[in-house]
């Protein structure tokens, strides 16, 4: 497999990119691809689950009204392209979305998709229907949402019930694809049926979850793939191992840190590593609940405290960025920019003068 892409590795905060081999070798449709998979999610309905050890895998199997252009590496409302719809146009007021969708589209199982199917999915997710999903950790993305209408089988309508400019971005993300109305929640959970390049085969916990090439796909020449393995492997040491030794030929982007990346490139020399940003946090979390961390002015010393800088650049070999809890710019679109990142407590560049700060409030909090 690897004479087809080669091997690719990735850092925590970096990752390698499938498009650096995609010049070279999408001329040459075919093969299998292996994926190092670092989790086994509790089912494959991305609907119901909240991490992309689900979501990941079956992004393929599955279509969206409309999607993020995938050649793009920084997504934006400007890179917001058509998928199942073929337009769609907002009314007057801003509080009416309506797309129009294509002919011909099939589910895996053979039945057509329709307006109904998009219907279903939206008010599966706000509740109004009579079967629930198990759990539905995006809800809260459709509070705005009134209702979904139809007006035949090519066209639906968002009813908002005030304007949203975020509501197409959410319809974008990999998390809100369209589910068909025939097929059962518990169904979708063990064997979803999709619209999408790739079709379900099957999961096997903690071992492997396999999607195959969609012969009847609405996209003409697409899927490159015959299909992909997601290799699953909890151990990140394990996971790197496999792809030292070729038994894999994608590592996660989410796990490695720079050190261990180059330690991979130097055991597996062929390798094709490009490093781009990716949005990976490292954080610090207290029991806010729990003394003495309930008191928010200890909270404030212990943030300033902290030297993020510093903090980062041992992790990262230098490559990371101080952020917020978006990415920062210019790689993030919506990060909080450095001048007003430095106004929150513990950000600014002056680390000794945090550190007398969060001294003197530990001595106004020690004479209590």
């Amino acid at each position: 497999m690897y004479r087809h892409f080669g091997r690719l590795a990735a850092a925590g905060g970096l990752l390698a990119a499938l498009s650096a081999a995609g010049a070279a070798y999408a001329q040459k449709p075919g093969g299998i691809l292996r994926v190092y998979h670092w989790d086994s999610p509790a089912s494959m309905s991305i609907h119901e689950e909240a991490t992309l050890a689900a979501e990941g895998p079956m992004m393929g199997v599955f279509n969206n009204l409309v999607m993020y252009k995938q050649d793009v590496p920084q997504t934006s409302p400007q890179s917001i392209v058509t998928d199942l719809a073929t337009d769609w146009s907002w009314d007057e007021d801003r509080t009416q979305l309506t797309f129009r969708l294509r002919e011909g589209v099939k589910w895996h199982d053979g039945k057509p998709f329709t307006a109904k199917d998009v219907q279903c999915t939206w008010d599966l997710l706000t509740g109004k229907t009579a079967e629930k999903l198990r759990v539905n950790p995006r809800k809260a993305w459709y509070r705005n949402l009134a209702q979904v209408t139809t007006n035949g089988d090519r066209e639906v309508t968002f009813h908002l019930t005030r304007p949203q400019p975020s509501f197409l971005a959410l319809l974008a993300s990999g998390f809100s694809p369209v589910y068909p109305c025939h097929v059962s929640s518990r169904d979708m959970r063990s064997h979803p049926i999709g619209t999408g390049p790739f079709k379900f085969v099957e999961f096997k916990p903690n071992e492997v979850i396999r999607v195959t090439r969609n012969p009847d796909y609405w996209k003409n020449g697409r899927p490159y793939l015959d299909g992909i393995e997601y290799m699953i492997m909890k151990s990140v040491s394990t996971g790197v191992l496999a792809f030292v030794a070729a038994k894999v030929d994608l590592t996660s982007p989410y796990l490695l840190q720079v050190p261990v990346m180059r330690d991979a490139q130097n055991q597996a020399p062929e390798a094709i590593c490009e490093i781009v940003p990716l949005n990976v946090n490292r954080t610090l979390i207290v029991n806010r609940d729990a003394p003495p961390f309930d008191d928010p002015e200890l909270r404030r010393a212990m943030s300033l405290s902290l030297d993020r800088k510093a903090f980062i650049d041992i992790l990262t070999e230098g490559k990371g960025d101080v952020g917020g809890v978006m990415q920062p710019p210019p790689e993030g679109l919506w990060g909080m920019p450095p001048d007003m990142l430095i106004t929150l407590s513990g950000y600014g560049p002056d680390v000794q003068k945090n550190r007398n700060e969060a001294r003197a409030i530990m001595d106004r909090l020690g004479n209590r």
